[in-house]
């Protein structure tokens, strides 16, 4: 039986799946076939049960906790960094709350962060959708005064003039003292339940075999990276593939709940 395994077009993504694309471990009887979209787009075919393991955004999981269990192993989690709030020009608060932020989707955890934060200054964002990899130049070339970055976005927004607002993940960690968790891989609920347990040890063994061959997984991520050069697609995936990626333990899962306000069942690799 064909295993299908979704995940976003994204280096770190990729680069966790390395070693069960490259056939650098057994992949213990599953047939694996690897489907590569949109995060927004796994997000909305999640509602389906289309995959049988998907990248997520947890922002979308309490849609999703019906159909899909999280794996411990694979998920996005950052301390004191992660998504960012950026624009043209310098921008206060109130400035802020006049302009159409573009953003990259309504179940990403990104927007839900953003919503938070943007309910302790008082007000309910605008936002406009885009996919994610167009928000940065959408915004550079003034189509947008304002836009939400994920991804390798992050590293670049710089070089391309814009200014920072927020960085989300700052903010999470001074209000709560906790990482901030974006996403992470989740598996079809009706799968038998040894079925669900084999592979997510077998999601753990192949985060732990992609960061004991970093070069290496990062040589097979770069196809995906969309123009970074190979030693910042180093920095972006040793940020956000680390010990949370491996197991969020008590505060990845802590983090969690707190983003959500919901307890997750986790399938523990």
């Amino acid at each position: 039986m064909t295993f299908t395994i979704a995940h976003s077009p994204d280096s770190d993504d990729a680069y966790m799946m390395a070693p069960l694309a490259l056939g650098w471990l057994d992949p213990e009887g599953f047939d694996i076939e690897f489907i590569r979209k949109d995060i927004e787009q796994l997000n909305a075919e999640a509602t389906e049960g289309r995959y049988d393991v998907t990248a997520i955004s947890f922002g979308a999981y309490p849609e999703l906790k019906d159909r899909y269990d999280l794996l411990t192993a694979g998920s996005s989690i950052q301390e004191g960094t992660g998504p960012l709030v950026v624009s043209r020009v310098p921008l206060d608060v109130p400035a802020l709350k006049g302009l159409t932020i573009a953003i990259p989707g309504l179940r990403t955890s990104a927007y839900l962060s953003m919503r938070r934060w943007c309910a302790e200054h008082g007000f309910e964002p605008a936002v406009e959708l885009l996919p994610f990899d167009q928000i940065l130049p959408a915004v550079a070339e003034g189509r947008f005064e304002a836009g939400l970055l994920i991804h390798e976005s992050q590293l670049m927004y710089h070089d391309a003039g814009l200014r920072l607002v927020v960085d989300l993940g700052a903010w999470w960690k001074h209000a709560y003292d906790l990482p901030l968790p974006m996403g992470g891989n989740a598996i079809r609920k009706n799968l038998p339940a040894e079925l669900k347990l084999r592979f997510a040890g077998l999601m753990r063994r192949s985060v732990e075999l992609a960061r004991a061959r970093h070069w290496e997984s990062v040589d097979y991520s770069q196809s995906f990276g969309r123009g970074m050069d190979r030693e910042m697609i180093g920095r972006y995936v040793n940020a956000w593939v680390n010990e949370f990626t491996v197991d969020p333990g008590p505060r990845g899962r802590e983090a969690v709940r707190k983003l959500l306000e919901i307890e997750p069942l986790w399938i523990q690799g």
